[in-house]
């Protein structure tokens, strides 16, 4: 049950991030600095980041199930509240961090600290209930 419910934790985080740059696209594009083409759409498009972030919501949700397992976080609460957490205080600083030495626009932090934030939010919620 609980390779299931990382699974699914992941893909909760996966679709969430989906939505979250789909209406952030247009600034997200602007602060990231990737060039697009003259509808909009980014230019020497990949399904590489597709399936790297597939793989990477995997992984964070995989540790963020141990760490729940180790700490007995189980109420629906508890696990939104750690998940924001995790991403608030150990994930949003490191994307800042780069961001910063890749002199890149604190808006993008924002974008980004701002997903994995609330990523890890919903991760959390899943995992704690199933």
């Amino acid at each position: 049950m609980e390779f299931i419910s990382v699974i699914v934790a992941a893909l909760a985080g996966w679709l969430f991030g989906a939505g979250w740059y789909m209406t952030l696209s247009k600034p997200w594009l602007a602060a990231s600095g990737i060039d697009c083409d003259e509808t909009g759409r980014p230019k020497n498009a990949s399904p590489l980041p597709f399936v790297l972030s597939a793989i990477a919501m995997l992984l964070v949700a995989g540790m963020m199930r141990h760490i729940f397992h180790e700490a007995g976080i189980v109420t629906a609460g508890a696990g939104l509240l750690s998940g924001l957490g995790i991403g608030l205080f150990f994930i949003s600083p490191w994307i800042m961090i780069n961001n910063a030495y890749g002199q890149r626009p604190f808006r993008l932090t924002l974008i980004d600290g701002g997903y994995a934030t609330f990523g890890c939010a919903v991760i959390g919620l899943v995992l704690a209930l199933f």
